[in-house]
């Protein structure tokens, strides 16, 4: 496989990875208004052809290098990148209760949504 490239689909709140022109791996997120802005990863998919490749890995830093870019928190809700975010805590500050509270409060008010 060549090269993976990783795109933020901001709109769609998906962190897509992208392989010889196919998405081959995403996480979806949210973004979280209040009680301060933060990214809210819910689901991570790697299709099953590609994995064990590093890419979940690969889109977790970059959810976390995103957001370090942008100036705000990662709360974490999706199981792959709270396992990952403890594995890697150089690169993936904790999130605190509030900003998690809040973010599962947001997942419970838009039922539809993930």
């Amino acid at each position: 496989m060549s090269e993976i490239e990783i795109r933020d689909d901001r709109a769609a709140g998906r962190l897509e990875a992208v392989g010889e022109g196919e998405v081959v791996g995403r996480i979806e997120y949210f973004v979280l208004e209040a009680p301060e802005r933060a990214l809210v990863p819910v689901h991570t998919v790697v299709e099953p052809a590609h994995e064990g490749k590093g890419i979940a890995g690969s889109l977790a830093r970059e959810l976390y290098a995103l957001a370090e870019r942008e100036g705000v928190p990662v709360a974490p809700l999706c199981p792959y990148v709270v396992k990952w975010a403890e594995r890697h805590p150089e690169a993936a500050p904790p999130a605190g209760p509030e900003l998690l509270s809040a973010a599962k409060q947001w997942l419970r008010d838009h039922p539809g949504r993930f």
